[in-house]
This record gives C-alpha cells, structure tokens and sequence, in this order.
C-alpha cells in the first residue's frame, strides 16, 4: 500500500515537471509565444515617424561638438501636438523620438546627469510632453536611446562600471516616468562604426532590465550592419538603416523587421531643409511602405523637427499627401513562430579552433572570428568534415548556432568532451543556414561539429556558443 502510494506520487510529480524539463531543453516556449505576439502586432503598425529632435538640431551637423553647451537647446515655440497630428495625417500609428543621441544630451528630466535640456533656456521635459501629444491622438509611443555618447565619454576601450549603471539609471527612468513604451530602438552599439561591443556593456544585463520594467516592451538593436537577416541577433525585430545601404535581402527568411529613412537629406534639421524639396509621397508610398509592408517590415520616415520645436511646411504638406495616398490596412502577413533572440556573450570568438582538413585558406579560425562575411571551408576532399572548439578548461554552456552564409549542411552532430569522453547533444537534421540549438546546460573543454550530410562542400561563416540565463 505504501509503496503504491510513494509510485502514484512520483508519477504524478513526473507529470508536473514534465514541461519544465521540455522548456529548458529548447527554450522558454512561453516566453516565444508573447514575443512573436508583439513582434506581429509591431509589424501590423506598418508605418511610424522617427522624430530627430536634440542637440545636433541646433549645429546643422548630425554628430555636435561633445562639449555643446545646453545653453544652445532652445525650442522657443515647441508643440509636440503638431508632430503628432502631421504624423495622423500620414496616417502612421506611433512615432519614436530620439531621448537621447550620440553626442549624450537628454531631452527629458534625468537625474542621472546635468546635461540635460532642464538646464537649458527651455526647462522643460521634451519626452514627457511628446509621449503626451501622440498618446492624446490615439498614437503609439516609442523611445530611441544612443549607448555611445561622446559627452560623457562613453566610447570604445574607456568604459567603466559607473558608465554602465547610468546607462541602466537612464532607461529606467525612460521606462518608468512616462507610461506603457512600445518598443526601445538602441543605437551606437555593437556598430562598425561606434566599436562598443556586447561584452563592453552587457547586452544580456540591459535587455533583462529593460523586459523587467516592461515586459511587452520590444527591444531594437539597430544592428543591421553586421548580423545576418536569417538570425534573430541582439534584437527582437531585425532592423535595417537604408539610408546606410542595408537592404533585406530577397532569399532570407521572412523576420519581423524595421527599416528607417528620413524625409530629408539627413537625420537632424538642417538650414537648407525649409527650401530643399522632401522625399515625394507617391515614392515614400509606392517605394517604400507597400513593398516594405510585403515583406513584414515596417517602415518608419524621420521627419526633423526645426530649431522652434516645429516641422517644417514643405514636410506637412508631403505627410498629408502620403495620408491621401495610403491607408493603413491593419494585420500583415502572419509570421512564422520565431525562437526566443540570442541575447547572451559568444564565448566561442576567437577561442582556439581545429577542424578537418581545411580548403586552401578559409582555415578553421575563419569560422569564429566575429565577421559573417568569412568562413572556414571544409577540403572537398574530406568525405567526414568536423570543426571544433577547444576552451582549454572546462566551460558551462547550453546553446550552440551554426551560420552558413548559404543553406548546406543538412545532417550533423553536436558534441562536448567532458573530459573523458565525447557526448552527445544534438543530432541535428535542420537544413536551414542558422542552426539554433538550446539544451539543459553541460560543462566540456572542447565542442564540436560532425557533419554527416550536405549538398556542396561544407563552410561555417560562424559557430557560435553561449550559456544563456535561463
């Protein structure tokens, strides 16, 4: 009697964590659900206004002098009320404004610094009276925030912890002063161009800070530059900056995706923008929101606001037209249900590598470099092609990619040495060129690849691991 009651327990206690042990071998399946919710419902928005408004407004340049006094931020006739209802008239559903860019003024009350536009002639928080504006004409709201930031020197090779806790001071005062944020679009970070990387402030931390202060809040990473369309990288919508030359490309995987322009010749007001004509409207319709729209992109068209705090005429009477020629329809095409993005450090980059036989000189290294444009090349002559890892001592991880540049590889083992012997984790069998692989976390020295089947000879752009906060 007593031992069938200790069995019927167990069972029952088999049957209860079940789904936990399912969840923890290939993610939070949960936690995908609601993200590919939002991620549906931000492509169904279509078309938004990106509102370049800051110190470099008043330099006729988009990167100011660091050291501007705030002296200069002077919106004398400011009206958030008329961006919002030149945005209605478009018939766009929200708009971004820019809190804070690259040179580290801030546009609302920080306590985190004096640079501030509250010791500016105008006083008063530009956030608070735009969120007010767009939410009062039925709009959406989102934020733009810059990790680089010239004044305050937060740059590649000088960061330090005090820099990273006002990173974190700052967006949770943008997170908790003015209401429900749609989405957060980051900038000057992991970017060719700023060289501030993941690990020199922690991708992983800011993202978790950002999802517990508001959950339904999408982080954008406008890393378009360097990570591959197919893969959902640092980012929960994929983001293109067209002005910058990135395009989607027509083979990638269908992704929920931003792309941006402005309707000007730059991204911040200049002197000549009053007389200068803007992007047409039948181009901004034809062009660029109903193709982007197509592809599950939204489109989001920066309009400047002038150094009174105003947009300019010839911008009003474009948006208006664009509202005459495009209605927004509501739902996109359904996505496909996407993994939870990567978000953790790549423990693999240029740790030491071994492989099979290698083609001429796309040598192993090539294939955990950091760079998606190289490869490691298996010899065509190798019938078994293998790639390893080797961290010298033992490392704790549990979820491996392999990038393909071109879909290849479509049959393969993934194994760890634990010291003794080699285990299995994965047999794999996904044809796709981001092969994403999480599982309960293991402790090996060494990690490989054994590829079993593919169509032409085998290359890996990238191998990347990472141990995941779960």
């Amino acid at each position: 009697m007593q031992y069938t009651k200790v069995k019927s327990i167990l069972s029952l206690f088999f049957v209860l964590m079940l789904p936990v042990v399912l969840r923890a071998q290939t993610g939070n399946s949960a936690s995908g659900s609601k993200l590919n919710q939002l991620q549906q419902q931000f492509v169904d928005l279509r078309f938004g206004m990106f509102i370049h408004f800051n110190m470099p407004t008043y330099w006729n340049a988009d990167w100011p002098d660091p050291e501007a006094s705030p002296a200069l931020f002077n919106p004398k006739k400011l009206n958030a009320d008329q961006w919002a209802k030149a945005a209605k008239s478009a018939n766009m559903t929200y708009g971004c404004l820019t809190t804070k860019h690259h040179s580290g003024f801030c546009i609302w009350d920080t306590k985190s610094t004096d640079y501030n536009v509250m010791n500016s002639p105008y006083k008063k928080d530009v956030v608070k009276q735009y969120v007010d504006a767009f939410r009062a004409n039925g709009l959406k709201v989102m934020l733009y925030y810059s990790i680089l930031d010239t004044h305050h020197k937060i740059r590649p090779h000088q960061i330090e912890p005090q820099d990273i806790e006002m990173i974190k001071t700052q967006l949770t005062e943008l997170l908790t002063k003015y209401g429900k944020i749609e989405a957060l679009i980051i900038d000057g970070w992991d970017a060719p161009w700023s060289r501030i990387s993941y690990d020199d402030v922690p991708f992983e931390d800011i993202y978790n800070l950002i999802k517990k202060l508001q959950p339904e809040c999408l982080v954008m990473d406008l890393n378009g530059a360097k990570y591959p369309g197919d893969g959902l990288y640092y980012t929960d919508i994929k983001t293109y900056e067209m002005g910058a030359g990135q395009r989607m490309a027509k083979d990638v995987k269908r992704m929920p995706t931003l792309a941006c322009l402005p309707i000007n010749s730059a991204w911040f007001w200049k002197e000549d923008f009053p007389t200068v004509p803007v992007r047409e409207p039948h181009k901004i319709v034809n062009e660029l929101i109903k193709p982007l729209n197509e592809a599950s992109c939204n489109f989001i068209l920066n309009v400047a606001p002038n150094r009174d705090g105003l947009i300019d005429d010839n911008a009003l009477a474009s948006l208006k037209e664009v509202g005459k020629l495009w209605k927004n329809e509501g739902a996109t095409t359904k996505l496909s249900p996407l993994e939870d993005p990567i978000i953790a450090s790549n423990i693999a980059i240029n740790a030491p590598a071994n492989s099979s036989w290698s083609d001429d000189m796309n040598i192993m290294d090539f294939a955990n470099d950091d760079d998606y444009h190289s490869s490691w090349q298996s010899n065509p002559r190798v019938k078994e092609p293998w790639f390893e890892i080797d961290f010298k001592k033992d490392k704790s991880f549990n979820t491996i990619v392999v990038f393909e540049s071109k879909a290849n590889i479509n049959k393969y083992k993934l194994q760890y040495w634990d010291g003794a012997a080699w285990k299995q984790i994965v047999n794999g069998d996904n044809p796709e060129s981001v092969k994403l692989h999480r599982f309960n976390r293991v402790w090996g020295s060494k990690v490989r690849i054994q590829i079993e089947g593919y169509k032409e000879n085998p290359s890996i752009a990238e191998f990347q691991v990472f141990d995941e906060r779960r």
